[in-house]
């Protein structure tokens, strides 16, 4: 069983301003001893560089900015707004990861007829940031975006190859450019270490024109079901109700042990449903590249797929030097740790986000 289509190329591009742990428990604990000096009720507990290590498996993340960030007075990036005649922010790590992505698969921007820009929050309802995207490129055919959390990217690929077996697109680019550092809550303990910025690009294209190297898509699958307990309430409304703007539930914010129970639940036996599919199961997988959520929850769903011992080798994360980069994050791992394996091999993406979403696909080396 094929779908007739595969991943002939990836990339990924990240902002240079690296920030470590220590760097940003400095900040948040300069700022809550100056919220306890004053009087704060209760108490804020300081953060440590070595316990979000422990808990996350992070050691440093990569921001558009850093200075805004660790300033305790602001604690969030600078990012000034551009005019419409300049390349949109979200479009600039786009473009930078789309680039790397059509160079690894053998194409230029002129061979690529649908553009999906799928992340977990977008900068602008509109135009999408994917026509940009694809104005930048000099694509063809038609471009759109789409939000479904950390699981975007995989919606994505679904969707890109849906639309190659059904003829209306020939090569298509799928990128998640993620800036959740807009988004972070810098002032809260429990998740101002986990986001990291990043985009991530993979290009799509009928088995046919795949070159040796590339990965035939198998079987590919999504799936929803609604939860609130990972949720951003940011959006165009929030003008509509003066009291409520600068309430934290406007940035992100996650019931982190709910969604930890939940997740790791579920997304084994959506890999499970989908390998079945194609007649497989966990144990003829080579590799799998998981959403990079949290070391702990990777480990524990690698461990639920493969049983105790599966190590970084069969589930490779980016955690420690980048973070949760959100729907970025599958596609890394996959353009970072796809080397050393041979054609046959057999590997799953899986991603995983707010909603909750779920998508992955299953590849096969050529």
């Amino acid at each position: 069983m094929s779908t007739g289509t595969a991943l002939t190329g990836s990339g990924v591009h990240t902002p240079p301003h690296v920030v470590t742990n220590e760097q940003l428990c400095g900040t948040f604990n300069t700022w809550a001893r100056r919220q306890n000096a004053a009087g704060g009720s209760p108490p804020i507990a300081e953060s440590s560089p070595e316990q979000v290590a422990q808990l996350s498996g992070i050691r440093a993340r990569h921001y558009v900015d850093a200075s805004g960030i660790l300033d305790p007075e602001r604690m969030c990036p600078h990012i000034p707004d551009r005019p419409p005649s300049e390349r949109s922010v979200q479009a600039e790590l786009a473009l930078a990861a789309a680039t790397r992505a059509l160079a690894s698969a053998g194409r230029v921007g002129e061979d690529v007829d649908l553009v999906i820009v799928g992340a977990s929050s977008l900068q602008r309802p509109y135009p999408a940031i994917a026509i940009e995207l694809q104005d930048a490129l000099g694509a063809r055919g038609f471009a759109y975006d789409l939000s479904v959390g950390c699981a975007s990217a995989a919606f994505g690929i679904q969707l890109a190859s849906e639309a190659i077996r059904a003829g209306s697109a020939r090569c298509a680019l799928v990128c998640a450019p993620e800036i959740p550092s807009a988004y972070s809550n810098f002032r809260d303990r429990d998740s101002h270490f986990i986001l990291g910025d990043a985009a991530a690009a993979v290009v799509v294209e009928p088995l046919e024109r795949a070159r040796p190297g590339a990965w035939e898509i198998l079987a590919s699958a999504s799936a929803s079901r609604f939860s609130s307990s990972v949720r951003n309430d940011g959006g165009f409304l929030n003008r509509c109700d003066a009291e409520g703007r600068e309430r934290p539930d406007k940035l992100f914010h996650q019931d982190g042990r709910r969604v930890f129970g939940d997740i790791v639940r579920l997304v084994p036996r959506f890999a499970t449903d989908l390998l079945e599919r194609v007649g497989l199961g966990p144990g003829d997988l080579s590799r799998a590249w998981l959403h990079q959520a949290n070391g702990r929850m990777n480990e524990a769903i690698a461990q639920r797929l493969f049983g105790e011992g599966a190590g970084a080798e069969r589930a490779p994360t980016v955690l420690a030097e980048l973070g949760n980069t959100a729907a970025a994050g599958a596609l890394v791992a996959f353009d970072r740790h796809r080397e050393g394996l041979a054609p046959g091999d057999l590997g799953a993406l899986l991603a995983f986000g707010a909603g909750y979403t779920l998508g992955g696909q299953v590849l096969r080396q050529l």
